[in-house]
């Protein structure tokens, strides 16, 4: 497991220094294009937008290094938030646009002189064919944070618990998670959100975590619009890692519980519905080795909030919990946390994405055996909600927002 973990960071690490390896072909071609302009004042423009540019992406990339080089809200946070994406859509367009052109090199090489004379056209097309492969990642990159990190849907899933009581079959879960308010999630989307909700009726409301981005962020005004919610059994709630870095764990608790609502910390539940009852648990963030701070072994001293007599609801932001909460015995998982990657791309059937680089639990639902008081074999299910907002770069490509609507069945 340690060496699976070490392999992911050194891909992700690998992974950045090639994003930021290509740089230096775009610039310098940037620079060879805009230095052949006659008319001295649109060549003076473009390169004090070229300069401008440089030290955007150079700010932005050394934040982690020296501290923010530009201003952490409005304009500058636009600027840091569309350098990243930036960053990773020239990546994949040099990918595209070099891949092209290894295939007309190829080509050349292996098509005879003479038969290459009777199509001139050939590396004209291929050249074209380059270029259109390149723009293709940028054009994806601008749906992406202009429509698609705001096109919210809705996923119904049933999930089978064997052993459910036939009381609480049909019983419907509402779930929100990672909402990130703040600049790229601003309230009235919330409030959208909430309204998405409301009309799917259902019996509870959960919400799993990442309220925030940061110290920042609108805290209050994102519980407020969340407090709309409406279901008969509540709405409850459980700290994400953001909360953490923020420092808002206990304010988010006080704010859950003046509108009327309930955040779980470490802290379990009995709630009722239709004459069957069950186990609500909630935990703060679980830590692992890709969190920064201090980690231990997930879901640590939760065992006696763990109930034999009625089936049990997590409330987990980190799915990499599902393993332990399936060897507690509890039936169902709920988590967010990994946005779905943001992005994905589909190859043959096999998806790519960055969140495969932190977890296995990426999106959807999951299953592991799981053993009852008597021995027997059973299945935990954990689902993974891909969130609302968005993190790092406000863009979402093959990865929709999500509002869940879960029910449980008796398998």
């Amino acid at each position: 497991m340690n060496f699976k973990k070490t392999l992911r960071a050194g891909f992700f690490f690998s992974f950045l220094l090639l994003i930021f390896g290509v740089q230096p072909f775009w610039f310098a071609n940037a620079w060879r294009h805009i230095s052949v302009i006659s008319q001295p004042s649109f060549k003076f423009a473009l390169e004090m937008v070229w300069f401008a540019a440089l030290f955007i992406v150079i700010g932005t990339s050394l934040r982690p290094i020296f501290g923010r080089l530009l201003p952490a809200r409005g304009l500058g946070n636009w600027a840091a938030a569309l350098t990243r994406v930036w960053l990773l859509a020239s990546f994949c367009a040099f990918v595209a646009y070099q891949a092209v052109n290894l295939i007309g090199w190829i080509w050349g090489a292996a098509v005879p002189q003479v038969e290459a004379s009777l199509h001139p056209a050939q590396p004209i097309a291929f050249h074209y064919a380059a270029f259109l492969a390149g723009c293709l990642p940028f054009v994806a990159a601008t749906y992406g944070v202009a429509a698609g990190r705001l096109n919210y849907q809705i996923e119904k899933v049933t999930v089978p618990i064997a052993g459910l009581p036939s009381t609480l079959d049909g019983l419907r879960i509402a779930q929100l998670s990672d909402l990130h308010i703040g600049e790229f999630m601003p309230r009235e989307e919330i409030a959208r959100v909430v309204e998405m909700a409301n009309h799917l009726k259902p019996d509870l409301a959960v919400i799993t975590g990442d309220f925030i981005n940061g110290e920042e962020d609108p805290l209050e005004d994102c519980i407020r619009e969340l407090s709309r919610l409406r279901a008969p059994l509540g709405t409850w709630g459980c700290n994400g890692n953001h909360e953490i870095y923020a420092g808002a764990e206990e304010q988010a608790e006080r704010l859950f519980e003046h509108y009327g609502m309930k955040l779980l910390r470490q802290e379990n539940v009995e709630l009722g519905w239709r004459g069957g009852k069950f186990n609500l648990i909630g935990v703060d963030y679980q830590r692992d080795r890709m969190t920064r701070g201090p980690y231990g072994r997930p879901l640590e001293s939760i065992e006696n909030l763990v109930r034999n007599d009625v089936p049990n609801v997590l409330l987990s932001h980190n799915p990499n919990s599902f393993p332990r909460a399936a060897e507690l015995g509890i039936e169902l998982s709920l988590a967010g946390h990994t946005h779905g990657g943001q992005v994905k791309v589909e190859i043959v059937d096999h998806e790519i994405t960055p969140a495969r680089l932190i977890t296995d639990f990426v999106a959807g639902l999951y299953e592991l055996p799981m053993k009852n008081g008597t021995g027997a074999a059973r299945k935990a299910f954990l689902y993974v909600n891909r969130g609302l907002g968005t993190f790092g770069f406000p863009v979402r490509l093959g990865v929709p927002p999500e509002i869940t609507l879960l029910t449980l069945r008796s398998a």
